[in-house]
Formats: structure tokens, C-alpha cells, sequence
């Protein structure tokens, strides 16, 4: 009898053993923002700010569930994701090639150094200005400024993964008898994704950052900016915090999509 149970007990026990790591998991996920919106509900509850300036986490979230359920959040979410992904896309597609022919060359690189890290250096809400009056005030300049800053964070760390590859396998591959061409296509491109990946998860959160930013003060009629600036202007601040919280969010998500890309992708890094 007692074997009949134990071996019952057995697909139970492994289901337990499967599910702990990712209860952990959630567990540890989940106490940030536990966090988080435990101090905003003390700080509310205490009038430590004036509740005037700082609804409840509870009212945020039900202004976030009501623009969420009549469409509005959803639009402005589609609306800045859209020119999030032109910029990006722009920028990475730009910023790899010639991140990886700088990079082949660190003379070249060395000669336009101070240029990529003066620009990169500059912040990009500086150069709103210079990219009005050239693209005018549509949604243009907001992608061209979000396309280079892309640009410059990608270029930086391609070009650096290109000249910090593991020299050893470029030796051992040298050693082997491979051409320029296929040193570059088989090794120095595959050690590059690593510094490449760190280049574009930055470079898709400032493209979040900036287009946000740009739809606050260039003329726009949509977009999470516009929303979080309108709400502010109408004093309608449970709306603002819940568009600032969908920004955190999308940030975050973006991130973390390039993080499993990179799992799943570049499977031999730090090998």
C-alpha cells in the first residue's frame, strides 16, 4: 500500500519541483513593484505630498483601467510605438554595417572617436532644436532625433565588439589558412553580437525616451507624450501617472524582449 502511494506522490512531486524555480522567479519579479507601490500608498496616505499632486496608486490604476477599456490609452500606446520602431529600425539598420566596417579598422574608428562620443555625450533633448528647424515640427524630426541617438549608441558598441574580439579565435582561425572574409563572417561577426545586443537594448530604450520626450514639446495630437503633457496642462494627474507607468512598462518590455533574443540567439556568449 505504501508503495502505491508513493509512486502516486512521485508525479506530484515533480510537478512541484518544475513549478518552484519559476514561483521563485515571480516571487522575485514581483517585489519591485509590490515595493513601489506600497511606499506611493503610504506617502499618499500619510499626506507626506499633497494628495492634490499625488492620487493613490488605487486611483491611477482605475484611471488606467478606464482609458484602457475606451481605447484611448491604446491609441497613444500604438501611436508611439510606431514611431519607436522607425527609429529604431532606422538606426540599428544604419549603425550595424558601419559599426562592423569602423570597427574592422581601429585607425579609422580612432579618427572619427571624438565626433560618435561628443554626440553621444550630448543629450539627445539638446538637439531638438537643430532637428525643427531642419525636419520641421511633424513626426519626422522626432524619428530623425531618435534615429541618431540610436545610431550613435549602436555604432559605439559594435565597432568596440569588433575591436575587443577574442583574439585567440581570430589566431586560431588565422592559423587555419581562413581569408579576410571569412575571418570576418565566421568569427569577428558571431564574437561582435554580444557588444552588439548591449548596443541595441539601449538603443531601443532611448528611442522610447526620446520619442516620448519629442512628443511632449514638438507639435503633437497623439502619443503617450502628448497624453502625459495634456493631462498635466488639464490637471487630470491620476491620467498622467498612468501614462507614465504604460512608458515604464514598454520600456521594460522592449528590453526584456532583447534580453530573450539574446538567450535564445547567442547561446555561446561568455563561452
Amino acid at each position: 500500500m505504501s508503495t502505491e502511494l508513493t509512486a502516486s506522490a512521485a508525479p506530484f512531486d515533480d510537478y512541484i519541483a518544475r513549478f518552484r524555480p519559476r514561483f521563485y522567479r515571480f516571487v522575485r519579479f514581483a517585489i519591485g513593484p509590490i515595493a513601489l507601490f506600497a511606499i506611493w500608498y503610504v506617502i499618499n496616505a500619510a499626506g507626506l505630498v499633497d494628495q492634490r499632486l499625488l492620487p493613490s496608486p488605487i486611483q491611477t490604476i482605475r484611471s488606467l483601467v478606464r482609458t484602457i477599456g475606451n481605447g484611448s490609452m491604446l491609441m497613444d500606446v500604438g501611436a508611439t510605438m510606431y514611431l519607436v520602431l522607425q527609429a529604431f529600425g532606422i538606426g540599428a539598420g544604419l549603425a550595424i554595417p558601419i559599426g562592423l566596417l569602423l570597427g574592422s579598422s581601429e585607425k579609422v574608428y580612432r579618427s572619427v572617436e571624438f565626433l560618435i562620443d561628443f554626440f553621444r555625450s550630448t543629450p539627445a533633448t539638446a538637439l531638438f532644436p537643430l532637428f525643427m528647424l531642419i525636419f520641421g515640427l511633424g513626426d519626422f524630426s522626432k524619428v530623425s532625433v531618435g534615429a541618431f541617438t540610436v545610431w550613435l549608441v549602436i555604432v559605439f558598441n559594435v565597432a568596440h565588439g569588433v575591436m575587443n574580439a577574442r583574439q585567440t579565435r581570430i589566431l586560431a582561425a588565422r592559423s587555419m589558412g581562413a581569408s579576410k572574409w571569412r575571418l570576418f563572417k565566421d568569427v569577428i561577426f558571431f564574437e561582435t553580437l554580444p557588444q552588439t545586443f548591449v548596443g541595441l537594448r539601449t538603443g531601443v530604450s532611448m528611442s522610447l525616451v526620446v520619442i516620448v520626450v519629442g512628443e511632449m514639446f514638438i507639435g503633437s495630437t497623439s502619443g503617450l507624450g502628448h497624453r502625459i503633457i495634456d493631462a498635466q496642462i488639464s490637471y487630470r494627474l491620476a491620467d498622467m501617472y498612468a501614462s507614465i507607468l504604460i512608458s515604464g512598462v514598454l520600456g521594460y518590455l522592449l528590453n526584456y524582449i532583447f534580453i530573450l533574443i539574446e538567450k535564445n540567439l547567442i547561446h555561446w556568449s561568455g563561452r
